[in-house]
């Protein structure tokens, strides 16, 4: 694995941690797509750090858990916005 690959892995796998970001919030801030977000926690930071990888898992499973919240959210506000506007 090339070391900004591996750097870049790290990096991820910490601001998930420290944030609680989701993979489309984390890829926005890396400036990668959400296909390389997930493969780098999924496939290869488990490889580099274990214990760093179960946690971003957690923090994910959490995320997916919580999405429908968020989506139901964004919409309530968007039909808020065209009743005002």
């Amino acid at each position: 694995m090339q070391d900004y690959i591996h750097n870049r892995v790290l990096e991820i796998g910490n601001y998930i941690v420290q944030t609680a970001a989701t993979v489309r919030q984390t890829a926005n801030v890396f400036g990668v797509s959400k296909s390389t977000v997930h493969k780098d926690v999924t496939e290869r930071l488990p490889r580099i750090n274990a214990q760093l990888a179960q946690q971003v898992r957690y923090i994910l499973e959490l995320n997916k858990a919580e999405r429908h919240i968020r989506g139901g959210e964004a919409t309530r506000r968007k039909y808020q916005n065209e009743a005002i506007g």
